[in-house]
């Protein structure tokens, strides 16, 4: 189990050494509403609320791009809520540990997140929420990437309405022979 927290600080590191990288180059800015040090916390905290173990987690089912894909349109009303909750959490961290949420060991921001209180309390149940949404929610939505999480499930897929697959090989076979 250490050997994959491990990997998963590697992971994180390199995820935002190469989104600090990409907006320095002036390219394309990797997310719609989130900073390259804001999405590293968001991926930690929902790191924190579906963890991979032998099943994948939240980063493996891409529940970071479902919420910053909606906080620039359904969600819009939570930008703010999003703004001050992440940088008050990594203020919270900072004075407690001397460095941000993402940083620290994942046992310390468990600590962290289990003695949140008030309007940081409340800023973490709308993270949950969102975590959960993204998470088991249709791919289509943004979230859920590959259906992630309804085959761990065993839940059918869903086939999308108008894009149902259909048997083209009578018709093929038709037109092969005329």
């Amino acid at each position: 189990m250490r050997k994959r927290r491990k990997s998963r600080r590697r992971f994180l590191a390199a995820a935002s050494g190469a989104m600090v990288a990409l907006t320095g180059c002036g390219a394309a800015r990797p997310w719609r509403f989130f900073t390259a040090g804001e999405a590293e916390t968001v991926i930690a905290l929902c790191e924190q609320i579906i963890p991979a173990d032998e099943d994948p987690g939240a980063t493996d089912a891409g529940v970071i791009n479902y919420i910053d894909r909606h906080l620039t349109g359904h969600f819009r009303r939570f930008q703010p809520v999003y703004r001050e909750g992440l940088a008050r959490l990594n203020e919270l961290c900072r004075q407690r540990h001397g460095r941000r949420f993402a940083e620290l060991e994942f046992e310390q921001q468990t600590a962290v997140l289990q003695s949140l209180g008030g309007d940081l309390k409340k800023f973490f149940d709308l993270v949950i929420d969102h975590t959960m949404q993204g998470f088991y929610g249709d791919p289509r939505h943004g979230g859920n990437r590959d259906a992630v999480s309804w085959r761990m499930l065993g839940v059918p897929l869903i086939p999308v309405r108008g894009r149902e697959h259909y048997d083209l090989t009578a018709i093929k076979s038709k037109e092969a022979g005329a």
